[in-house]
């Protein structure tokens, strides 16, 4: 075992990588690579990347949205978040983005949590987080369309958050990362 713990990146022969099925947000891959003797293939949904945000106030409290997420028929508690799919925007300006679309608010401080493969057996997807602090309204109201179109946002204290997590009452793996580390953060 080594001193670090750590994912190791390893670069595969790719001989031939094909989009199967191109869709609205995000395309399916096929993949054909060498991996050691021989030759596999692999689907994979080809994604942008995304970030998200903990934004906590003055009062030690943790932004939540609620909305519609059809994949897994649910309303789920999220963290404010989106895709990078704004060629060449930095991703802490898509966090400012997404935090001001989705909750018509600024923040002050910035930190960056950490990136994170949220399904690496399925997807390409890296989510970036973000903790927001002096948090404070935008002074306009975005228009919200879909399923962002009846978004619900709570102001919700973190130990909440974290037992909520703890408790298996809320899943959503950004959500989830991003209150535990924030929390963790907040407490050192």
């Amino acid at each position: 075992m080594t001193d670090v713990l750590r994912d190791e990146p390893l670069e595969v022969d790719v001989t031939r990588s094909d989009v199967v099925f191109d869709g609205v947000v995000w395309d399916v891959r096929q993949d054909r690579f060498r991996y050691g003797d021989d030759e596999l293939v692999r689907h994979y949904v080809d994604h942008t990347g995304a970030v998200a945000v903990v934004a906590i106030d003055d009062a030690e409290r943790v932004l939540l949205i609620q909305q519609y997420r059809h994949p897994i028929r649910a309303r789920d508690w999220e963290i404010p978040a989106g895709l990078l799919d704004v060629e060449g925007e930095d991703p802490r300006d898509a966090a400012a983005r997404e935090l001001a679309e989705e909750a018509d608010l600024l923040a002050d401080e910035w930190e960056d949590l950490g990136s994170f493969a949220l399904t690496p057996g399925g997807s390409s997807e890296h989510i970036r987080i973000f903790l927001a602090t002096g948090v404070r309204p935008t002074g306009e109201t975005f228009a919200r369309g879909d399923e962002e179109a009846d978004i619900r946002t709570e102001w919700v204290p973190i130990d909440q958050a974290v037992a909520a997590v703890e408790e298996g009452r809320m899943r959503n793996a950004a959500l989830v990362i991003g209150i535990l580390l924030a929390a963790r953060r907040r407490s050192a």
